[in-house]
C-alpha cells in the first residue's frame, strides 16, 4: 500500500503549498525557481497542455511534492515532459519516487479510466541534481541524452540530461490509485 496518493490542485491548496515550498527553499533553489504564490498561476494555467498532481502523505496530510506533466501533446504524438519538486521534510523518505510512479501510471492509463492516455514521457534534468536523476532512472525512465543550453533558470541557460520512457515499458500499478 502506497504511504501517498496523487491528487490535482485546489485553490485550498494555496496555504501548505506556500508553507512547504518556503520550508523547503535550499533544497529547491539550486534546481528550480522558488515560487510559494506560484500556486494560484499554476491553477489557472490547467488544461489539454499541463496537467499538475500534488503528492499527499497519507498518514499525516502533509505535502510530499509536486508534479507537472507539461507539453502535453496528443495525437500522432501522445507526449509529455515530467516536472517536479519535492518538499521537506518529506525529501528522502521514498514517498516522492511512490508519488511519481503514481503520477507516471496515471499518464500512460487510458482516457477512458482517467488516465491521460499518453504513449512517452520525458524527465529532463541539470547534470549535477543527482537526487532527479536517480529519481527518473528508479522510475524506470532510460538516459536519451544531453541537451546544451535547454531551460533559462537562475538567469541562465541551463543544459539538461534526458531521460524517456514509453508506455510499453511501463509495468502498470495494480490496484485502486
Amino acid at each position: 500500500m502506497s504511504r501517498v496518493i496523487i491528487r490535482a490542485p485546489r485553490p485550498s491548496d494555496a496555504g501548505p503549498y506556500a508553507e512547504a515550498v518556503l520550508r523547503s527553499t535550499q533544497h529547491i533553489k539550486p534546481w528550480n525557481p522558488v515560487e510559494p504564490d506560484g500556486l494560484p498561476d499554476l491553477l489557472q494555467r490547467q488544461g489539454p497542455g499541463l496537467r499538475s498532481y500534488l503528492i499527499i502523505d497519507q498518514a499525516d496530510g502533509g505535502l510530499v511534492g509536486k508534479c507537472n506533466v507539461s507539453n502535453i501533446v496528443m495525437g500522432r504524438f501522445c507526449n509529455a515532459a515530467l516536472g517536479y519538486d519535492s518538499y521537506l521534510p518529506y525529501a528522502g523518505t521514498g514517498r516522492m519516487t511512490e508519488g511519481m510512479r503514481l503520477v507516471v501510471d496515471r499518464c500512460f492509463a487510458d482516457q477512458v479510466v482517467g488516465g491521460l492516455g499518453l504513449h512517452r514521457l520525458e524527465i529532463n534534468v541539470q547534470p549535477d541534481n543527482e537526487r532527479s536523476i536517480a529519481l527518473a532512472r528508479r522510475l524506470g525512465f532510460r538516459h536519451e541524452g544531453f541537451t546544451p543550453r535547454m531551460l533559462f533558470l537562475a538567469g541562465a541557460w541551463r543544459d539538461h540530461e534526458r531521460f524517456a520512457l514509453t508506455a510499453e515499458e511501463w509495468q502498470p500499478l495494480e490496484g485502486p490509485q
